[in-house]
């Protein structure tokens, strides 16, 4: 898929046959400069530590694998799941925790990415669940951050983009489990 230019408000199709008008807000090229400028700010404050970079799925998944590609330190990879929004454009405010680490985290540097934060809810479960479990740090990475909608006192240490509190997709994030995959992030301006 290729990315419509910023101003054009392509009409995407939905397969349920719902219209999504969107337009183009973060496009590849940028995506991809910033991810790697934050691969290089993880590995100075991490280079000479081992560390766990944690993936928050399922939308943090491109970012996630992006990400570590651009952090030169010893990584070992594992994946947490944790919902708040169902099929819905808003977060529900209620965190449900969909699939747990693999490994221990006592004692180890840990790295929570996750693809946006905007109520700050689900971060802030994730922190305090590891926190319980006396990991050595715990810091965060968010490739999206909506501070307008924040509903709890909490800032990523590592943010890639700030944005208003647009509904968005693509680069893994998504509606109704759709448009996860599209290189770049979208504005949904309506549903139709």
């Amino acid at each position: 898929m290729t990315s419509p230019k910023n101003g054009n408000k392509p009409t995407v199709k939905h397969p349920a046959g719902i219209q999504l008008k969107m337009s183009t807000l973060l496009d590849e090229k940028k995506i991809q400069g910033r991810v790697k400028e934050m691969g290089e700010e993880i590995t100075k404050l991490c280079k000479k530590e081992d560390l766990i970079a944690v993936c928050v799925l399922k939308g943090s998944f491109m970012f996630y694998a992006d990400l570590i590609r651009n952090i030169d330190a010893d990584v070992r990879l594992d994946f947490i799941g944790c919902s708040s929004y169902g099929n819905a454009t808003q977060s529900s405010g209620e965190v449900k925790m969909t699939l747990d680490l693999t490994q221990g985290i006592e004692g180890k540097n840990v790295l929570l990415v996750e693809d946006i934060v905007d109520s700050g809810l689900t971060m802030s479960f994730i922190t305090k669940t590891l926190q319980a479990r006396n990991p050595k740090k715990i810091l965060s990475a968010s490739l999206l951050f909506k501070p307008e909608a924040l509903k709890v006192d909490y800032k990523p240490d590592f943010v890639g983009f700030e944005i208003g509190n647009e509904f968005v997709v693509g680069y893994g994030l998504d509606y109704q489990g759709y448009y996860r995959n599209l290189p770049y992030v979208a504005v949904v301006e309506s549903l139709n």
